[in-house]
C-alpha cells in the first residue's frame, strides 16, 4: 500500500500541491504562508510533498535528513508548529480524498487504507513536531546569544573613552556577560573612562542597580573610571524611591554630557572651530 500511495502522490503531485496550497491559504490565522512569493511558495510546497513521499519510500536516514532541512527552512519562514501540523493533516486529506475519487480507495479496502494512512501520518507528525521544536529551540538560543553579544559590547568613541550601550532587561545571566565584555573591552581598548549608557534599559530596580554597581567596581579594579549616563527622569525617581546608593558614580542625563565629562577627565574638550 505504501508504494500505491507514493505512486499516486508522484503521478498527481501538481494537482495535490495545488489543492493543498488552497487549504493552507485559507488558514486565516497564519500570514506567513499567504505573504510568501509565488516561487518560494511553490518550491517549499514541492519540498514538503517530497518529504511526505520520502517517509513512504526512502530509508529512515534519508527521511531524517530531509526533515531536518525542511524544519530549518520553515522555522526561518516563520511557520508555527500549529501551522506545520495543519500542513501535514491537510496533505493527507487531499491525498486520501484524491485516491477515493480515482477509485483506488473503495468500500472494500477503506479500512485497510485508513489504518495505513494513520501509520503514515502519525509518525510523520510526531517526528516533525519533535524536529521542529529542537530546531526552534536551537535557533532561538543562537539568536539570544547573538543579541546578548550585540547588546553588551564596549565601543571606543574616542581615544581612552569607550561606551557600553545597554538595551533591554538586565538579568543575572546577562549581567555576567556585560561584566565579561566590559572588562575585556577596557583592557583591549586601553580605556581610561567607560560610559554605561542605560537609556535603553526600561526598568532600573534594586537588582539591576546591584549589577551596574558591580560592573563599575570591576572597571575601577582594572584602572579605569566608570560613568552612568542616560538616566531618564522616571529612572531617577525610581532610584531615589528605592534608596539605591549611586554616590560613587558620576551620573549624567544624556550620553552627550557624559562624553564631555569623559573628555574632561582625560584633559580634552570639544571646541567649535570657526570657518
Amino acid at each position: 500500500m505504501n508504494k500505491k500511495m507514493a505512486g499516486y502522490i508522484q503521478e498527481n503531485s501538481t494537482e495535490i500541491i495545488s489543492k493543498w496550497q488552497e487549504l493552507m491559504k485559507n488558514e486565516k490565522d497564519e500570514r506567513s504562508f499567504q505573504v510568501m512569493p509565488t516561487d518560494l511558495m511553490n518550491q517549499t510546497s514541492k519540498e514538503f510533498a517530497d518529504l511526505m513521499v520520502s517517509n513512504l519510500l526512502e530509508s529512515h536516514q534519508a527521511y531524517e535528513n530531509r526533515l531536518n532541512d525542511f524544519a530549518e527552512k520553515v522555522v526561518r519562514l516563520g511557520w508555527s508548529i500549529t501551522f506545520v501540523t495543519k500542513a501535514i493533516n491537510h496533505f493527507s486529506e487531499v491525498v486520501f480524498e484524491g485516491m477515493q475519487e480515482k477509485g483506488l480507495i473503495t468500500k472494500d479496502n477503506f479500512s485497510d487504507f485508513y489504518k495505513e494512512f494513520n501509520n503514515w501520518i502519525i509518525p510523520i507528525r510526531d517526528s516533525t513536531i519533535d524536529t521542529y521544536s529542537k530546531t526552534w529551540e536551537r535557533t532561538v538560543s543562537l539568536q539570544k546569544i547573538a543579541l546578548q553579544e550585540l547588546s553588551a559590547s564596549l565601543i571606543p568613541v574616542f581615544d581612552k573613552v569607550s561606551v557600553m550601550p545597554l538595551v533591554g532587561t538586565i538579568d543575572t545571566e546577562r549581567a555576567k556577560l556585560i561584566m565579561e565584555n566590559l572588562l575585556e573591552g577596557v583592557v583591549k581598548h586601553r580605556a581610561e573612562v567607560v560610559l554605561l549608557d542605560i537609556t535603553g534599559v526600561p526598568v532600573v530596580d534594586t537588582m539591576v542597580a546591584h549589577h551596574i554597581i558591580q560592573a563599575a567596581d570591576a572597571v575601577r579594579l582594572v584602572g579605569a573610571k566608570c560613568m552612568l549616563v542616560g538616566i531618564r527622569p522616571e529612572i531617577a525617581q525610581t532610584i531615589v524611591t528605592l534608596g539605591i546608593n549611586l554616590n560613587e558614580f558620576t551620573t549624567t542625563s544624556t550620553l552627550q554630557r557624559g562624553v564631555e565629562q569623559a573628555l574632561a577627565w582625560t584633559n580634552r574638550q570639544i571646541v567649535e572651530v570657526e570657518e
